[in-house]
């Protein structure tokens, strides 16, 4: 049985609703702004099989965390589709008393194939990173030169087999993408899946990024509101991240995450496990907290328990509400890479 959540909040009183897994570190893109091939070629060493975290690790760990008030699952990666019997993670998971909302963010490269043993299992949706429809520079923002053919027949499927809504994730970049930004919204909405165009953001230490690559929220609404009116629309819950908007003739709606232009820290109810076991408690925190260790070393749910409820207990993480003052000053501050906790 679960227990019963426990009122736990941060310091700055917000509570822990959402989880995000990264189930693997290995990805077949090389994208830029995530895992630029440059470094991350054929010579460097992902992590061993035994330092990633079993499936019933992961499990353990979403249970417990279910009972201090998570609700919502992420699966994450690098490219969670390359971990092998995902499906069985899926099911072990979707079990779990108390959690409503299980999801997937993938690359779509693989997921025709895995869409209906996903949804099987009780996968309940997928979200897919598409950032353009131009091959030559969807080649170019994959850092491997694949084709956009793949990753639509996998959106296709997935829509087909009910891993719905399906939603798209458009990482926005000046000079890069930002010329297709309205051939996306239009075919979205002209399919009905949900749109959500992202503020290129710092995450990592490692994608060169700097504030003139970033093409601000307002912009890209303008951008498409130019050619088909939007109209704002409130939020689903109360720490969703995107700011949302609905095509003025009821068709359909596309969503912004402006986490550099308009940060959300105060409502940010999410933790974070990368593939190794450590928790973090934001997207640009400097440190993981190891929960592989205590796991590995016998302690019981709730010593796990007490763990997780201390840290997020001291908790005061709002990166991005205060990236303007330290870039001022000068401060750079070492991040985990993106790939390391999925986003």
């Amino acid at each position: 049985m679960t227990q019963s959540p426990i009122d736990l909040k941060d310091v700055l009183g917000r509570p822990i609703n959402d989880l995000r897994v990264s189930v693997t570190d290995r990805c077949n893109f090389r994208c830029p702004f995530c895992m630029p091939a440059e470094i991350y070629g054929v010579k460097y060493h992902f992590l061993p099989k035994r330092e990633i975290l079993t499936f019933e690790e992961i499990t353990r760990l979403t249970r417990i965390l279910v009972g201090l008030g998570v609700r919502k699952v992420r699966l994450t990666g690098g490219e969670p589709l390359l971990r092998n019997g995902l499906e069985t993670l899926v099911g072990m998971m979707a079990e779990i008393e108390g959690l409503e909302d299980l999801a997937l963010t993938t690359n779509g490269f693989l997921l025709a194939q895995k869409a209906q043993g996903l949804k099987d299992a009780g996968l309940k949706r997928v979200t897919v990173s598409l950032h353009s429809l131009d091959d030559e520079v969807f080649g170019e923002m994959n850092g491997r030169g694949f084709g956009i053919e793949r990753v639509l027949d996998g959106i296709r499927k997935a829509a087909e087999v009910g891993l719905t809504p399906v939603k798209i994730n458009v990482v926005v970049q000046k000079g890069v993408n930002d010329h297709t930004i309205v051939d996306l919204a239009r075919f979205t909405k002209e399919l009905g899946y949900i749109i959500r165009f992202i503020e290129y953001m710092d995450v990592g230490n490692l994608n060169g990024w700097n504030m003139e690559k970033v093409v601000s929220a307002d912009e890209i609404v303008n951008i498409i509101s130019s050619e088909m009116p939007l109209v704002p629309l409130e939020k689903n819950y109360s720490s969703e991240v995107a700011l949302r908007f609905g095509h003025e003739d009821g068709s359909g709606e596309i969503g912004v995450i402006a986490s550099v232009t308009k940060p959300f820290c105060g409502d940010c109810a999410r933790i974070r496990l990368s593939a190794e076991g450590k928790v973090y408690t934001c997207l640009f925190a400097s440190v993981g907290h190891d929960l592989r260790s205590p796991l590995r070393s016998g302690a019981t749910d709730d010593e796990i328990r007490d763990l997780i409820v201390d840290i997020w207990r001291r908790r005061t993480d709002r990166y991005s509400e205060e990236r303007a003052e330290l870039m001022a000053a000068g401060v750079k501050t070492k991040k985990p890479e993106m790939y390391h906790l999925g986003g």
